[in-house]
């Protein structure tokens, strides 16, 4: 799979990335997981992924501090990044938006499908 589109999932939940690692491979993706936001970013550097999959709230580094680091560098700002995480409140969606975030999904409202629904999209539109 040289050419498969490449997703990488930055969330310290364990089951629920692994559930989303699986149900992406069926689809045919090649995906990296990481757990916490320092991770993130090393992972980065080396898997030049399609799109990254992100929880704001991680250890180490949050989602937040990763975004604000990956929008002020050329190499990966253009990355669409989507948000999945508790944080609900309309504040927490306004400073994602403004920190180039392209969709913003809170983990209790959305499911697994609407997920890789979303992503499957975001893929073939940059593949288009």
């Amino acid at each position: 799979m040289a050419d498969a589109p490449k997703v990488l999932i930055a969330e310290d939940d364990h089951f629920l990335s692994s559930l989303l690692k699986a149900r992406l491979e069926k689809e045919n993706f090649s995906v990296k997981q990481t757990f916490d936001g320092e991770e993130t970013l090393s992972v980065l550097k080396e898997f030049e992924p399609d799109l990254i999959v992100l929880d704001l709230i991680m250890p180490r580094l949050s989602g937040f501090e990763f975004l604000e680091k990956i929008s002020i560098d050329p190499q990966y700002n253009q990355i669409p990044v989507i948000v999945v995480t508790n944080l609900g409140q309309d504040n927490d969606v306004q400073k994602a938006k403004q920190l180039g975030v392209e969709e913003y999904f809170v983990k209790a409202k959305t499911s697994i499908d609407d997920l890789v629904t979303t992503i499957k999209g975001y893929v073939k539109s940059l593949k288009a």
